[in-house]
């Protein structure tokens, strides 16, 4: 029920320079995008950004492409049939004794490399992110949608896609809750360094 850094990554849709300044609320919505990846990389999450036809809508900004670990070019709406599925799973680890040992073991060492929760922001709500989002769902990861880092140029639009995201089954969250449950504990050793990214 609630993120765990260890099985997290973060993918970031569409923030690009021809696309965000008819995007409503899109400073606020840029500035969470940011504050996301910051923390993703404080926590060494793996941080994933889409550009939909970079040569038409320009590249994403330019702060948070810089955050990216890779940035995937895409032509369809959803980023899943433009290859971000192979991004995100891990490579297969070669079988070795593994079938001879018991299950508890086996399942244990498949979990360590798996990152099966997503943690998904971007434009437009109700277009990219939406059919990325439903195509992450499909391919039967958890997908956590930062609903403050989201946006679409109307609100009516960006609000239908919460609402079906939600219906399919992703967890609707914000920036801070984000934050807040990737750090645990205050005691955590980048406490300090998280909570000034929200602050």
């Amino acid at each position: 029920m609630l993120l765990n850094a260890q099985e997290t990554q973060l993918v970031l849709v569409d923030y690009q320079s021809k696309l965000m300044p008819v995007i409503h609320q899109a400073e606020q919505v840029l500035a969470n995008a940011v504050r996301l990846a910051k923390i993703a990389k404080l926590l060494q999450l793996p941080i994933i950004g889409t550009e939909q036809n970079p040569d038409k809508l320009g590249p994403n900004d330019a702060q948070l492409k810089a955050l990216c670990q890779k940035t995937l070019t895409k032509m369809y709406f959803g980023a899943c049939a433009d290859g971000l599925v192979d991004e995100l799973r891990a490579p297969p680890k070669p079988m070795g004794n593994a079938r001879s040992l018991p299950k508890h073991i086996q399942r244990k060492q498949e979990d360590q490399s798996e990152k099966n929760t997503i943690l998904i922001a971007g434009c437009e709500t109700h277009v990219c992110l939406l059919q990325t989002a439903l195509g992450l769902l499909d391919e039967e990861f958890d997908v956590w949608v930062v609903t403050d880092a989201c946006s679409s140029r109307t609100e009516a639009n960006r609000d239908a896609a919460f609402d079906r995201l939600a219906s399919n089954g992703a967890e609707l969250v914000t920036t801070e809750m984000v934050v807040f449950e990737l750090l645990q504990s205050c005691e955590h050793p980048q406490f300090k360094e998280g909570l000034a990214l929200i602050k």
